[in-house]
């Protein structure tokens, strides 16, 4: 929630220097500054709700977990490998022992790659075996059972108390890696994920290749208990005018052309052209766009790993996928659990929480989110989570952040985004991961405990608050 102030606090906040910003009054939240990086001069106050402050609710560890990390405290059926099942209008994620589960995860977890940070592993842990051992027990003492995409997934299977995993492939990321060698490199005009004309090329006969090699991959995971599920690929531009571009932006010869124009002119009874595109035709088309990469990649899961679940393609754009009804309906119909990284806003709206589940028919899981602290003496100019002041704020984020979640009834589990801060000397990263505290520790494995003590204060009473805000109090 956004407060709003009078003129003389806003001026005040804004020139105030962060650690006399960060918390300015208590009631029944704390009130936070944010800003959206580190050049940004404008901070603003939003309210960030902890279960300590949530009138009759009362804190008491959840029932002990088992070795998924799942609460012993109902059973249903059990299949041997996760999936979901809806019971009172709560969508959970039920374990191979058939228990009700949550994904507390924590994405990347992995060691980072710069020297600073190989120099500090080295001396802390030593060999891999030392680190996933020390780090799983660390995650799970603080109320963690998992992790998300690009973990060091090799290192989780090894240890013998694994955490839940999450396992990601990306058929279009390699088909567009080699694509672009057509093009010397760079495309002309591409989108912020890199992608030609903001398209993803799930047309080009080119790409089933791709799909068929890179999920093949996964056939060495089948009968691994301790998998959650598959992700393919991330944050692909499913843009709400996908058709116009198809028929603009694209070669007459080409596949994608090819199967828009002919699409269209079905539809529109005659050799249609653009001038007979309306926003009906956009939103369908997307949702036939979509389709065609949902077909390919969920068949080629289904014959290489029956056993576990599609996560999903990690939707993120909240003015093309997150609000567009056909690409939800689509996913329905192909994944279990619909993948979300949320940015930009400061908190879940339960408005638009349940447009995803009623849309869909299925439960949704949020695959990123954070916020950077001021604090971590790192220069957070980049990546879309908010600027706190310190990691006390980062904490309360975290739990008023969950608490929206829980709220909604489609929620199965959250993955932290990420394990380690970026290391602004690695210029090998991507841009938007390279300068900002983005970690539960820090490039030298020193843990935030601040964050860490807010984080496992709500992680280990997820399923106390779960039946607290079932039952209507």
């Amino acid at each position: 929630m956004l407060l709003e102030f009078s003129v003389v606090e806003m001026l005040h906040a804004q020139n105030a220097a962060p650690e006399n910003i960060s918390v300015f009054s208590t009631g029944d939240y704390h009130e936070v500054m944010a800003r959206k990086n580190a050049e940004d001069s404008v901070w603003k106050g939003y309210t960030a709700k902890t279960i300590d402050k949530m009138k009759g609710f009362h804190s008491s560890k959840d029932p002990k977990p088992n070795a998924y990390g799942s609460w012993i405290s109902f059973k249903t059926k059990a299949t041997g490998f996760f999936r979901t099942e809806k019971i009172n209008s709560r969508w959970w994620i039920i374990d191979p022992e058939g228990y009700p589960f949550i994904h507390k995860g924590v994405a990347v977890l992995s060691p980072g790659t710069s020297k600073n940070q190989e120099k500090a592993f080295n001396s802390k842990y030593k060999n891999r075996e030392n680190w996933i051992s020390a780090e799983s027990k660390f995650l799970k003492q603080n109320g963690f059972n998992g992790s998300g995409a690009w973990s060091n997934v090799d290192a989780i299977r090894e240890s013998k108390k694994p955490l839940v995993y999450t396992v990601i492939v990306s058929p279009m990321g390699a088909y567009k890696s080699q694509h672009l060698k057509k093009f010397s490199g760079r495309y002309e005009e591409a989108g912020w994920q890199g992608f030609r004309y903001d398209l993803a090329m799930v047309f080009d006969p080119e790409f089933d290749q791709f799909v068929e090699r890179e999920i093949s991959k996964i056939q060495k995971y089948k009968d691994d208990k301790y998998l959650l599920g598959y992700f393919t690929d991330n944050e692909l531009p499913w843009v709400d005018d996908a058709l116009d571009r198809h028929l603009k932006k694209l070669g007459k010869e080409e596949a994608g052309y090819i199967a828009a124009k002919k699409w269209l002119d079905k539809r529109k009874n005659k050799n249609a052209s653009i001038e007979d595109i309306t926003d009906e035709d956009r939103q369908e088309f997307t949702g036939f766009y979509f389709e065609t990469y949902m077909k390919k990649v969920t068949a080629a899961i289904k014959r290489f790993d029956s056993n576990h679940m599609y996560l999903g393609c990690r939707f993120n754009q909240a003015q093309d996928e997150l609000d567009n009804p056909k690409i939800f309906e689509v996913a329905g119909k192909y994944m279990d659990v619909i993948s979300i990284n949320h940015y930009q806003k400061w908190e879940p709206e339960q408005p638009v929480l349940s447009n995803w589940i009623n849309w869909s028919g299925k439960p949704f899981i949020i695959t990123e989110f954070y916020t950077k602290g001021e604090d971590s003496g790192l220069p957070n100019k980049t990546g879309a989570g908010w600027n706190v002041p310190t990691q006390k704020e980062r904490g309360y984020f975290y739990q008023n952040f969950i608490i929206e979640l829980l709220k909604s009834k489609g929620c199965v589990g959250w993955h932290w985004f990420r394990y380690q801060d970026n290391d602004p000397e690695n210029l090998e990263t991507d841009y938007s991961n390279r300068d900002s505290n983005k970690g539960i520790l820090s490039s030298s494995y020193d843990y935030y405990m601040p964050l860490m003590e807010n984080m496992k204060t709500i992680n280990n009473n997820v399923y106390g608050l779960i039946q607290f805000l079932d039952s209507g109090r």
